[in-house]
This record gives C-alpha cells, sequence and structure tokens, in this order.
C-alpha cells in the first residue's frame, strides 16, 4: 500500500479535446498516452473508495477524500494495487454494494508535477482534469499557481468548473 498522498486538482467541462492536446503539447506537456479506465465504486461511510481497472496496465484500488467545490482543491488519496480485480470487486461488491461504475477514455499528459487529463466519460461526455501532484519539493502553494497558469491557458471559465466527481454526476443522472 502506498503512503498517503495529496494532490490539488481541477475539473471542468472542456468540448474541444483536439484543442486540448494542442494546448498540451503547446506548453511542453508530454503525452503518456491514452487510458481505458472503468472505476468501481463502492458505498462507504466516509470518503470515495473506487477500483479502477486500466485496460491492458493492471488495477488499483483509491480510497479518496476531497470537498465538492468547483475551485481548485485538495484531495487526499491511498492506493493499493490489485492484481486480481475480478475477484477483489467481487468481494468489495458483496461486502459494501456497488454504487456506480463509470467508463471512460482518457488521454494522459505531464506537465511539471501536474497530471493533465483530457477525459471521455460514457454517458457525461468531455472534461479536463489537472492533478498537481503534491511532494516534499512541490507545495500546494506551488500547485495552485500551476492550476491557476492552465485554467487560463486551456481556456477554461469559471463556469465551465464542476464540483463533483464523475461518478456523483452519473449517479443523479441515473
Amino acid at each position: 500500500m502506498s503512503q498517503p498522498r495529496r494532490n490539488i486538482e481541477l475539473k471542468a467541462r472542456y468540448a474541444d479535446l483536439a484543442r486540448g492536446r494542442a494546448i498540451a503539447e503547446r506548453i511542453g506537456a508530454t503525452s503518456r498516452g491514452i487510458l481505458v479506465q472503468t472505476d468501481t465504486y463502492f458505498k462507504v461511510a466516509a470518503g470515495r473508495l473506487k477500483l479502477r481497472e486500466i485496460e491492458g496496465a493492471g488495477s488499483e484500488l483509491i480510497w479518496y477524500h476531497r470537498a465538492n467545490d468547483t475551485s481548485a482543491r485538495s484531495s487526499d488519496y491511498t492506493l493499493y494495487s490489485i492484481s486480481d480485480p475480478v475477484t477483489f470487486k467481487a468481494m468489495l461488491s458483496g461486502a459494501l454494494g456497488t454504487w456506480c461504475v463509470v467508463r471512460k477514455r482518457r488521454d494522459l499528459y505531464l506537465w511539471k508535477n501536474v497530471r493533465i487529463h483530457l477525459d471521455e466519460v460514457d454517458g457525461l461526455g468531455t472534461f479536463i482534469e489537472f492533478e498537481a501532484v503534491l511532494s516534499e519539493t512541490e507545495t500546494e502553494h506551488d500547485a495552485y499557481d500551476r492550476l491557476a497558469y492552465l485554467k487560463d491557458q486551456f481556456g477554461i471559465r469559471g463556469a465551465d468548473c464542476i464540483a463533483d466527481s464523475y461518478s456523483d454526476l452519473l449517479a443523479r443522472s441515473s
């Protein structure tokens, strides 16, 4: 299991992913490829618990806690690699219950300590997400500054920003 981690993140609706790719390349972000992900969320008393399965790249259990806010906000999380996601998912579904399943195609870019996600989410549409991963050398202040810069570079308006996770949006739409 990993040590608890923290990032600062911002999520927004983003209609033109091709434009987003061009901007990411223009600012010097490095493409890390396309990730096809299925996130199964389980019913829990606090925070969010999901099993992330990435086609051809393994699976991990992620527990995280963050406020729903349209501005950049902190997220505390812990990761745990899962070698048998089918059995693990069945066990957690039986014990806790499945709350929601999110399927997405994610175009991942890295810029400094920021993960730039250009997402196509089944049933919801297209989004952009910035996650600035904190470390001993990357402070919250640095992260907020970088997200503000990226928000400006990608032309994200305040009205585009969303407070909720994809799971929240999907649960409300069904």
